[in-house]
């Protein structure tokens, strides 16, 4: 694995959109570019990025987890991969084993891991899911990290990022939503 650049984005929000104080929430981002293997190959066994997946979970949830004050409380995962790359590029890296380390590193998540994966171009902008680690249906937890990253990726590259919060959303009134 070729990791071009890290980088890690800390976001700390203490008033809502509206300017009305609220309780501190930290979100972070942590990325890593790295080259695409099987950037303009057409390759159906992608275990290659399996392996890469895992390898970039703990060291992206590391990272996230150290820039946090507190323990986190929601997380996602998310890839953009360039144009010789496919979605499915970007999938691989993902879910197959990049969940687990995060989840170690957590101490814990019971529930799935919110993420996205799209094909974009140089510094395009990737929304970075957020979910409450254990409550799935915690809609105060349903939130997003927009990060954008101005080099990155490459036609040849995949930007992958690991994100957590120590919070709900600034002023979050929604709750776990009406029964259904």
């Amino acid at each position: 694995m070729l990791i071009r650049k890290t980088m890690l984005i800390r976001d700390r929000t203490e008033t809502d959109e509206m300017g009305t104080p609220c309780a501190p929430l930290t979100r972070v981002a942590a990325l890593a570019v790295l080259r695409n293997p099987f950037a303009g190959i057409d390759q159906d066994d992608l275990t290659e990025l399996f392996e890469f997946g895992a390898t970039l979970g703990a060291q992206l949830a590391a990272e996230a987890v150290a820039a946090l004050d507190t323990p986190p409380v929601s997380y996602g995962k998310a890839a953009t991969v360039g144009a010789h790359g496919a979605a499915e590029h970007g999938a691989a890296l993902l879910h197959p084993r990049l969940g687990k380390p995060v989840r170690a590193a957590i101490g814990g998540g019971q529930a799935l891991m919110p993420s996205i994966v799209k094909l974009g171009g140089l510094g395009c902008f990737i929304d970075l899911p957020l979910g409450h680690k254990d409550e799935a249906w915690s809609f105060d937890h349903i939130d997003t990290l927009s990060i954008a990253v101005p080099d990155a990726p490459l036609p040849n590259e995949i930007v992958v990022c690991v994100g957590m919060s120590d919070g709900a959303r600034p002023r979050a009134r929604v709750g776990k939503g009406p029964s259904q």
